[in-house]
């Protein structure tokens, strides 16, 4: 049984510090790069790559809506042709520091809104996708598990990597609770702890209104700017060992 730990890092730019990523670093198994909309820099994103190299993390681009006001966090209304655009342009941005650490890129997850909106809108999706394909065929594609949006990724010749957020809410649908909401993140590493060794041992766990929602879990998510997310992911970590779960990067099982 194997499973990848994700986190979204990166995102600090200019004086402005989010998250702790070199800590983090040392126990999550794949990246996500923030590549400059949402957070990010040339000089965060070189550094944030050459730690990822230090330790052996597999590599992600991370790209969301231009919105670093809003932390990448509100939509906007594009067309599908400039998802597709936005996102070559963002892989091609990290894409730099990566060659330069004669490294590779693994996988693109999209960032925030952009993230959640492909899940509705399925020429936004498919823009997003076609991005990702036209820079690298062989790049993993991260999205939401068990979504529409993976047999999609699928059917347009991505490989997909499903993903789980260890520290959300979940509706009865398999979308997130949204942030702001009552439960909607949450922060006691032991129920975190729980709900993960459920979805990854028994293909689901409980929705906030308490019925069963199944999930598949390839990877992972740490969200970065928990606070509370080193001591989540190095718990979480132990018990994953505990419980016989190989924690690798997902390149080294997606197929």
């Amino acid at each position: 049984m194997k499973v990848d730990l994700n986190a979204d890092l990166g995102e600090s730019f200019s004086i402005y510090k989010i998250g702790n990523d070199t800590e983090i670093m040392n126990y999550i198994t794949s990246a996500n790069i923030a590549c400059g909309w949402h957070g990010g820099d040339p000089i965060v994103m070189r550094e944030t790559v050459k730690w990822a190299k230090e330790k052996n993390v597999a590599i992600g681009a991370h790209p969301s809506y231009p919105d670093r006001l809003g932390f990448g966090r509100r939509y906007m209304k594009i067309s599908s042709d400039e998802a597709k655009n936005y996102v070559i342009y963002q892989i091609g941005a990290l894409y730099g520091f990566v060659k330069a650490e004669s490294l590779k890129i693994q996988h693109v997850k999209p960032h925030g809104a952009l993230y959640n909106a492909m899940v509705r809108d399925e020429d936004l999706a498919r823009g997003i996708i076609e991005g990702i394909l036209e820079f690298d065929k062989e790049l993993i594609f991260v999205g939401p598990s068990n979504s529409k949006i993976m047999d999609i990724a699928e059917d347009m010749g991505l490989r997909v990597a499903h993903e789980v957020f260890a520290d959300r809410a979940y509706n009865s649908d398999g979308t997130l609770v949204p942030r702001g909401r009552p439960r909607a993140v949450i922060e006691d590493k032991e129920e975190i702890a729980r709900r993960v060794i459920s979805i990854v041992k028994d293909g689901g766990v409980k929705a906030i209104d308490g019925k069963w929602v199944e999930l598949r879990a390839d990877t992972i998510c740490i969200h970065g700017d928990n606070p509370n997310a080193v001591e989540i992911v190095k718990y979480l970590r132990r018990v994953l060992d505990k419980e016989c779960i190989d924690v690798v990067s997902m390149g080294e099982f997606i197929k």
